[in-house]
């Protein structure tokens, strides 16, 4: 039988490898600008879909709506400010393709923009922990809507880095322990969470979706926008339609 934080663990390290899988796409090949943003526009509307029909109504089922309340503006306000902190080291665009600063231009935004990436990920890979406390199994729509929505933050952000003049030692080191910290993430949420009661699990798994919304609004829908006015909003529909679909025919 393996171990549940094991379980965890492989299934986050799964959803994180697709930012190494978009990093190399991003550095090594050299995707058109529309063409990331309306992936990155697919992505928003997976994750979207994902959080409201799968991770909040998950929480709501297990605490009420206080809990799920206290937990999404939590989670919500936390990511926001720790962004704004961010944003004025230079990780502001840390998501963008083609505006990122150089490290001469802003000394020290290269480790900004790392920490910006790794605080992206760790809400969704601590709900994906946290879904297996049910004990029906991992829920799939997360996990495949994660992973769907990591491949164009990785594919926007190395293209980014690597127009800054960022090496491809610093790309894919950043994307590769990011990807191995959100399998610890999962981890986390699954041996952590474990033993508390139904309001504390809810209020963590609101928590997360919350930062994950704060997450799509201020990073991934400028990137997608930015590039592909005209079209990026039926993408997005199209990205919420398919994690919808997903989690109906997984429940």
């Amino acid at each position: 039988m393996v171990p549940l934080w094991l379980q965890a663990a492989l299934w986050g390290l799964l959803a994180g490898s697709a930012l190494v899988v978009g990093a190399a796409a991003g550095y090594l090949a050299k995707v058109p600008a529309r063409i990331i943003a309306g992936v990155m526009s697919f992505g928003s509307g997976v994750l979207i879909s994902a959080l409201s029909f799968d991770l909040m109504d998950e929480a709501f089922r297990r605490g009420g709506f206080r809990a799920v309340a206290a937990g999404f503006l939590g989670g919500a306000a936390a990511y926001t400010l720790a962004n704004v902190a961010l944003a004025r080291r230079g990780a502001r665009h840390r998501k963008r393709s083609g505006t990122q600063p150089s490290e001469a231009e802003a000394p020290g935004s290269g480790l900004a923009i790392a920490v910006g990436a790794l605080m992206d990920g760790i809400p969704e890979s601590i709900a994906i922990g946290v879904t297996l406390l049910a004990g029906g199994g991992v829920s799939m729509a997360a996990v495949v809507a994660i992973f769907i929505s990591n491949v164009p933050e990785g594919l926007s952000s190395s293209a980014g880095m690597k127009r800054a003049g960022r090496s491809k030692l610093y790309v894919f080191g950043v994307w590769a322990a990011i990807a191995v910290l959100s399998g610890g993430a999962a981890a986390l949420g699954a041996a952590v969470f474990g033993d508390l009661p139904p309001q504390a699990v809810a209020a963590t798994l609101s928590c997360a979706a919350g930062a994950m919304l704060a997450m799509i609004a201020d990073t991934m829908v400028p990137e997608a926008f930015a590039e592909e006015r005209n079209l990026a909003g039926f993408v997005t529909v199209a990205g919420f339609l398919a994690a919808f679909v997903l989690t109906k025919l997984g429940g």
